[in-house]
């Protein structure tokens, strides 16, 4: 795999070395989202010249990112940072952050599904791993939750593949299969697979007592009913009014609470759920009939807090297992002669999600046994980004 020498970059006729500085990065797309790659070392190491050059290089906070390399949008606007294994049983680091589009904020207290299968594909052209065809297993540890997740590559030549059958709502084409297995990732934030040490809880909000569950893993979410929040839970992104947006959050900041986390902060990640339902897909305009899945699921994240045009990976995995779990909000809306299946269809706006999930209770406490999805990645881009050293310090790219 070709990566570029940046040293070997000029910066051009019309580039000032002295005003900016350069960052090599690799642009990839993962599931349904796209994020720029970057190697830990490339970064200041001052957290606040780190944060100043992320927001530079995304071109944040301003509504186009039109300044830099995000793409205006909450699934587009996400980077990868890459560093060798701190953990015996890793293969890599895996650093995520969500960069705000309208605010000057990093966020690292998430991780991402989508991109966590370009992370796979990444480390293998990389050379970050032993290469072994047809499958290469990335072990990879995501440091936003301190546990490792695993990555099985397809291998063509001693590279990853990219040509496939598997097909993603949301995502044009085929591509080749990713699996993700974050069974491991349970309580990486909290400690525990149930924060609360329950399947559900009642919370007080200001639109009311909303039953919600609360379950960690690969991202802590928190999930509720659509009624809860005046929502039927097959709407379209456009179609969430604000008034049920600042329900959504009133629940978000709820839980926070009840967690004892700050409110403000992009977790416990909001999911909407509710019973089959027919809809239409936002990305291709077809209909989803309610047999094809077994619940439907709305996500609502970022700064300041949309709707997701598709379902995070994360919360697939999360949703997958909640569904297993006896008395929680999500085991209530699922499809009853599915819910001990090896499978769970999750519909999201732009199409259906499948997820095979497990779970088992040992004496009260449950435990994830498989939280396995499958998404497709690719390479898009790879080069130099230039970033104004005026806007981030001397200290930038150095």
């Amino acid at each position: 795999m070709h990566r570029p020498d940046t040293g070997s970059l000029s910066p051009g006729a019309h580039v000032s070395a002295g005003e900016q500085t350069q960052l090599a990065y690799v642009l990839m797309r993962g599931g349904t989202s796209k994020a720029v790659f970057l190697r830990g070392s490339t970064l200041p190491i001052d957290e606040s010249d780190r944060e100043a050059t992320i927001l530079a290089l995304f071109g944040s906070p301003d509504p186009r990112q039109i300044d830099g390399l995000g793409g205006a949008d909450l699934l587009t606007s996400k980077l990868a940072i890459i560093d060798p294994p701190t953990r015996p049983d890793a293969d890599i680091d895996y650093t995520f952050a969500q960069i705000s589009i309208t605010e000057p904020v990093v966020d690292f207290d998430i991780n991402c599904g989508n991109i966590s299968a370009a992370v796979g594909a990444y480390a293998v052209d990389e050379s970050l791993v032993a290469v072994e065809e047809p499958i290469t297993t990335v072990r990879i540890h995501n440091t936003n939750t301190g546990r490792i997740l695993l990555a099985e590559v397809p291998i063509v030549d001693g590279a990853a593949a990219i040509a496939g059958s598997l097909s993603i709502h949301g995502v044009p084409g085929t591509g080749a299969p990713i699996a993700l297995d974050f069974s491991e990732t349970g309580g990486g934030i909290t400690g525990s697979l149930l924060p609360t040490g329950n399947p559900s809880d009642l919370v007080e909000t200001s639109i009311g007592p909303v039953e919600i569950s609360i379950i960690d893993l690969a991202n802590l979410t928190v999930f509720f009913a659509a009624d809860s929040v005046g929502m039927t839970g097959t709407e379209a992104p456009s179609e969430i009014s604000d008034q049920q947006l600042e329900s959504i959050e009133a629940v978000k900041q709820a839980a926070a609470s009840l967690l004892g986390m700050p409110s403000n902060g992009l977790t416990p990640v909001p999911a909407i759920v509710a019973g089959p339902a027919p809809y239409v897909s936002y990305a291709t305009g077809g209909r989803v009939e309610s047999e094809d899945v077994d619940l439907v699921a709305r996500v609502v994240g970022g700064r300041p807090p949309v709707a997701h045009k598709a379902y995070p990976g994360t919360l697939a995995a999360c949703t997958g297992v909640a569904a297993r779990i006896v008395g929680t909000t999500v085991h209530k809306v699922t499809r009853p002669d599915r819910v001990d299946q090896g499978e769970i269809r999750i519909g999201h706006p732009s199409g259906v999600m499948p997820v095979r999930a497990a779970a088992t209770q040992d004496r009260g406490v449950w435990r994830s046994e498989q939280a396995v999805y499958h998404r497709t990645a690719r390479r898009l881009a790879e080069g130099s980004a230039f970033i104004l050293r005026s806007a981030v310090g001397d200290r930038a790219g150095s």
